[in-house]
């Protein structure tokens, strides 16, 4: 049986009382919804203030050994990926709540260590929260993956980047929609039904 709270009738709730949330922190300390295996997960992980602009190719060649070694673990795939200026898009598979977290928490690890070699620097690479959307439906699983893969021809007006059609995205795993991952790739193949074929028979 739950045992019931007691409250002391003195006090109570006061502005300001609590947990004080880190000035690095992304997201809020809320919990998570539950996480069925067949459903992939679009996350946005924000880089500190103070790193570099993540969307160059100096750290591409950091990124991209990270992806590969963290790809798949403990249950978890990373799919397919978009570098943007200060944060990360990533589409990701894993077969519960738990596996989506040890594998989030070991592929953040690899990423901050390349990019502090990188950088030649110490400390937090990442805000100590990524922001989770689970994808539920053919539908979302579609607008998710054409987000992450398209979402580069917003920046790159923004920024003034030219945006060529035969070149593709290079900050992106834009080019393993054609083709399955290979063992030295960044990524590795989906295999929830939404990011095989769901994603796909949309119109």
């Amino acid at each position: 049986m739950q045992a019931k709270l007691r409250f002391n009738s003195r006090g109570g709730l006061r502005a300001g009382a609590g947990r004080k949330r880190s000035k690095h922190s992304g997201m809020p300390h809320l919990q998570r919804d539950d996480l069925a295996a067949r459903h992939p997960v679009h996350v946005t992980l924000r880089v500190a203030n103070g790193c570099w602009n993540l969307r160059s190719f100096r750290s591409l060649r950091a990124l991209e050994p990270a992806f590969h070694a963290g790809r798949q673990r403990f249950g978890f795939r990373l799919v397919h990926y978009s570098v943007q200026g200060n944060h990360l898009h990533l589409l990701v598979e894993a077969g519960s709540k738990e596996s989506l977290a040890r594998g989030m928490k070991g592929l953040e690890v690899r990423l901050a260590r390349a990019l502090n070699r990188m950088m030649k620097r110490k400390g937090r690479v990442f805000g100590d929260r990524y922001h989770a959307h689970i994808l539920k439906t053919p539908r979302e699983a579609a607008r998710a993956l054409r987000y992450v893969l398209m979402n580069f021809a917003h920046h790159a007006r923004a920024w003034g980047e030219k945006i060529s059609a035969s070149f593709g995205n290079p900050f992106s795993s834009v080019r393993y929609l054609a083709c399955s991952p290979g063992p030295a790739a960044p990524v590795a193949g989906p295999e929830t039904w939404l990011l095989r074929v769901g994603c796909h028979d949309t119109t």
